[in-house]
């Protein structure tokens, strides 16, 4: 879907307004998936100066725990705006990922928004312990190590480094 921002700038009187979902499923996104449709509401008000922008996104994502591997989801929801002038347009300044022409590709736009906005290390919960490092099962578990519990020795190739910071 593409919203035509430079005819909107020159000729827009009225506020243009569109719902829609958004499938990102084949995106490729850094260290998460997005495998429900986003939730997409967009505006256009024309402005004394241009045009308001807004872009409201509602979105989940999901993968694995960076800490324990166990299956982790997010949900998120967040609106971006932006002011835009038509001199904007020429200047190659404006933060939209706009097309030849002043098109405004709003999945694209999306996608962007929503990589930017997006924790890239996913938890299971807040204060996730992760993995045991002695016997490899999540610790929420309780695996009873005792090592893990005094936590592990020390690598001996560190004992040097150790001794300078005595």
């Amino acid at each position: 879907m593409q919203f035509d921002l430079k005819a909107f700038l020159e000729r827009g009187r009225t506020p243009y307004q569109t719902a829609f979902s958004l499938d990102l499923s084949g995106r490729d996104f850094p260290g998460y998936r997005v495998e429900a449709p986003a939730r997409v509401r967009f505006c256009a008000l024309p402005t004394a100066e241009g045009a308001r922008l807004t872009c409201e996104i509602e979105a989940e994502t999901a993968g694995e725990c960076a800490r324990c591997l166990a299956p982790a989801r997010r949900p998120y929801a967040f609106c971006r705006e932006w002011q835009v002038r038509p001199a904007d347009l020429a200047g190659g300044e404006l933060e939209l990922p706009l097309l030849p022409g002043g098109l405004l590709p709003l999945d694209e736009l999306v996608y962007q928004e929503l990589v930017l906005e997006a924790e890239t290390l996913l938890l299971c919960r807040p204060g996730c312990e992760g993995l045991c490092p002695v016997c490899g099962r999540p610790r929420l578990a309780g695996c009873g190590c005792a090592v893990a519990q005094e936590g592990p020795s020390p690598d001996p190739r560190l004992a040097g480094l150790k001794r300078l910071l005595d």
